[in-house]
């Protein structure tokens, strides 16, 4: 444990120690001899004192401390290698059912639910679902490198992410039985924006008469202004139906990749990737949609044209809502196996946050200074001067 200073040329300021002591030098030099008959026959050229001498050392000394201290506070010093190293247990919410089982094995030090804020174990379980592999890193970033950290588990954990879990430390991954709750997905109203051309005019009736399906207060004008040939694009989380023969224009495609879903009528001209998984069949197994992703985004494509001829499911009285069932946004995982993901021990570690001790110089620094006007203010001294 030691102390530093953040700004070590704040100290500078002790030149100001100089102050009190030109002050009490100064209030001494404006005594003023007085002359006193009876003191005639005292010798005449008497040898005069000169030693610099300070009266009332506990002011002085007082002041003196005081701007020593601002100085010191400017400085910003900061205490450093004071960290605890009492272990910690975090419980995710679907082992809560093991806690007592854990504690009674004499498991010491700090016990917290693997929640936001890391709340105090005798607090209520926290509401699931959680982002547990989030928690854990911001943990192992909060605690000292030395602090031991268990982690109690269910069997099916719940708020993991697309990245293994990798923390700075070795972690006792403790695996019991239970289910965290998974989060519950509605279906939204998906934002349909079409564009077609004069090939795909009769196209656009069954994708409208779905639009106003999925969203009993839609009406007739509202989608209307969604049949834009062009115009601004919809935001990311909207769907824009291509019914066109000619490529995406470069806007559209950045559009996608940035998060977008692009709709495609089978003859359009903008290419396919591959491999493309089938999101839709018929009921002899046949593809009816066709989808793949690009950058963040995901192009979409009906592998027949949009006529009832061809595609009797559109005059279907469920084309609606297995259309919408498959605009709907592709759910990110987050449900795994604990026991096959626990964290590696391989990322960096991090430098833990000094300790500041300005707050306490403040206080410190405010006690003196009224002990400092008591002694100023006070009837001994008035008595003295």
């Amino acid at each position: 444990m030691s102390v530093a200073l953040l700004l070590p040329a704040a100290l500078t300021a002790l030149a100001a120690l100089a102050l009190p002591l030109l002050i009490h030098l100064a209030r001494r030099l404006q005594q003023r001899p007085i002359a006193f008959a009876a003191l005639r026959w005292l010798r005449a050229n008497p040898k005069p004192d000169r030693r610099i001498r300070f009266d009332e050392w506990p002011l002085l000394l007082l002041r003196l401390l005081l701007l020593a201290l601002l100085a010191l506070w400017l400085a910003r010093p900061v205490l450093t290698g004071a960290e605890s190293a009492t272990p910690w247990t975090v419980v995710a919410p679907g082992a809560a059912q093991a806690v007592a089982e854990m504690r009674d094995e004499g498991d010491a030090g700090e016990w917290r639910w693997l929640a936001p804020g890391f709340p105090a174990i005798e607090t209520a379980p926290p509401d699931g679902p959680l982002p547990a592999a989030s928690l854990l890193r911001e943990l192992d970033a909060q605690l000292p490198p030395a602090v031991v950290l268990t982690v109690l588990v269910p069997e099916r954990l719940a708020g993991m992410d697309a990245q293994w879990p990798r923390l700075s430390r070795e972690v006792q991954w403790r695996v019991v039985a239970g289910v965290d709750p998974v989060p519950e997905v509605e279906d939204s109203v998906p934002e349909l924006q079409i564009r077609n051309d004069e090939v795909h005019r009769d196209a656009v009736r069954y994708l409208r008469a779905a639009a106003l399906a999925w969203d009993e207060a839609a009406t007739d004008a509202r989608v209307a202004v969604a049949e834009a040939g062009d115009g601004p694009l919809p935001p990311t989380t909207a769907t824009l139906a291509w019914l066109r023969t000619d490529a995406l224009p470069a806007e559209v495609v950045q559009w996608m990749e940035q998060g977008g879903q692009v709709l495609l009528a089978s003859d359009a001209a903008e290419p396919m990737a591959d491999i493309a998984a089938t999101v839709w069949r018929d009921e002899a197994g046949q593809p009816l949609l066709l989808a793949t992703g690009r950058g963040q985004g995901r192009l979409l494509r009906f592998a027949r044209p949009l006529q009832p001829q061809v595609i009797p499911q559109l005059l279907d009285a469920s084309f609606p809502d297995r259309l919408r069932d498959v605009l709907q946004p592709v759910p990110a995982p987050t449900l795994a196996t604990a026991a096959a993901n626990p964290p590696r021990a391989d990322a960096p570690a991090w430098t833990p946050s000094p300790r500041e001790l300005q707050p306490w110089l403040a206080l410190l620094a405010a006690a003196l200074l009224l002990l400092e006007r008591w002694l100023a203010t006070s009837r001994r001294r008035e008595r003295v001067a």
